[in-house]
């Protein structure tokens, strides 16, 4: 009897720790299969040190929340604000009322529909006027939490990822409002709806646009759709009606040209007269990327003066001060690299075997205007052997 019992325990024991051994082995046989085991593993340990930055705990999330999780960005991390940005005081002045206020103050807007916080801001305008800069400074005054969205981490291999991706940008973003959401270049993502489209790209825009301004969406969250391009045409429809507020940021003009030059060498080593005016007039057309490209130029040329005189056998006690006499060699040679690159760009002529692309509608009516001819010539040459 004594016998049979230990036996059965013995039995039970082997029993217990075989099947406690068989889940271990396909518990991890699973996690090694998971296709965002590494990207989820990385956003946990992002989401920790997210949660240790902003001094909040650490919130209940699922796997796609802690990938889009790595594309977080404590405002307080920002070095970008408001007074760094040269011009734009209208459009800086709008912001702050219809963006920064009703996040900063949400009981200001609490009382009524008319008063609730803007869905969705668009700025647009040609490259290097400041889009994106704006954007951090937005996220800097706000004080909110700054959720870069990149396509290609929306994008999985696995059926049904995708939108389950894009569905934990805003439930991630409820979690930790006051929040922004930044696309860049947000043509590539959200523009017109065509035949040709992939599947997988239009579910993923029809599942943004249903969580952006949809039938279950809280009207009264502090999160805000951001984005930037260069081509608001090639938008959506339905995605510009989810835009109430859109901005244009074009190229500045001479005074505003002038407040970059000053925000942009403010700090540096330069002499105090220079004619922040006179070089403005003479950047006709530049953008503020240009103009921080210029003064890039600019500051080379007391390096290479030092360089040079460390040459000669002089000894020199660091660069000397930025001249406004470097600012205009620095502008003329950018003017004949420009020239040249345009001249460039207007002289070259693709090769004779490349056809100018035209859009779907067009290659689609001439394939069938195409079609049209060959079967209609095909008719006649079996009327003209029949005649025959």
């Amino acid at each position: 009897m004594r016998d049979s019992q230990a036996r059965f325990v013995q039995e039970l024991v082997l029993y217990a720790a075989s099947a406690a051994l068989s889940c271990l082995v396909l518990f991890a046989g699973l996690r090694h299969l998971d296709p965002n085991r590494a990207a989820s593993k990385k956003a946990l340990e992002q989401k920790k040190e997210i949660a240790k930055r902003l001094g909040r705990p650490l919130i209940q999330t699922n796997q796609y929340e802690d990938v889009i999780a790595c594309d977080v960005i404590n405002p307080d991390h920002i070095d970008v604000e408001f007074s760094s940005i040269g011009g734009l005081e209208n459009i800086k002045q709008a912001l702050f009322e219809l963006v920064i206020l009703p996040l900063r103050r949400p009981e200001l807007f609490a009382h009524g529909k008319l008063l609730s916080p803007q869905k969705g801001v668009l700025l647009y305008g040609p490259p290097g006027t400041g889009k994106t800069m704006l954007a951090k400074a937005l996220a800097k005054e706000a004080e909110a939490v700054f959720i870069n969205v990149r396509v290609s981490n929306l994008m999985s291999k696995w059926f049904g990822d995708a939108q389950k991706l894009v569905a934990a940008v805003f439930t991630l973003a409820y979690k930790l409002q006051p929040a922004i959401i930044f696309i860049d270049e947000v043509d590539s993502f959200l523009g017109q709806r065509r035949n040709t489209d992939h599947e997988v790209m239009t579910n993923m825009k029809t599942e943004f646009m249903s969580l952006w301004d949809g039938f279950t969406t809280d009207q009264n969250a502090r999160v805000m759709v951001l984005a930037a391009t260069n081509r608001p045409n090639e938008l959506d429809d339905a995605i510009l009606r989810r835009f109430p507020q859109a901005f244009e940021i074009g190229i500045p003009d001479q005074s505003e040209r002038s407040k970059i030059l000053k925000v942009i060498l403010k700090g540096e080593k330069v002499e105090e007269d220079i004619d922040y005016d006179c070089i403005a007039r003479q950047c006709e057309g530049f953008t503020g990327s240009d103009i921080f490209e210029l003064c890039k130029q600019a500051a080379y040329i007391p390096v290479r003066e030092l360089l040079q005189s460390e040459r000669n056998g002089e000894n020199p006690y660091g660069p000397r001060p930025l001249k406004q006499s470097d600012l205009e060699k620095a502008l003329t040679s950018y003017r004949k690299a420009r020239r040249s690159t345009v001249g460039y760009q207007t002289t070259w002529q693709p090769p004779p075997w490349v056809r100018p692309t035209s859009n779907d509608d067009e290659q689609v009516q001439n394939a069938i205007s195409e079609l049209s001819k060959l079967m209609s010539h095909i008719m006649e040459q079996q009327s003209e052997s029949r005649d025959a």
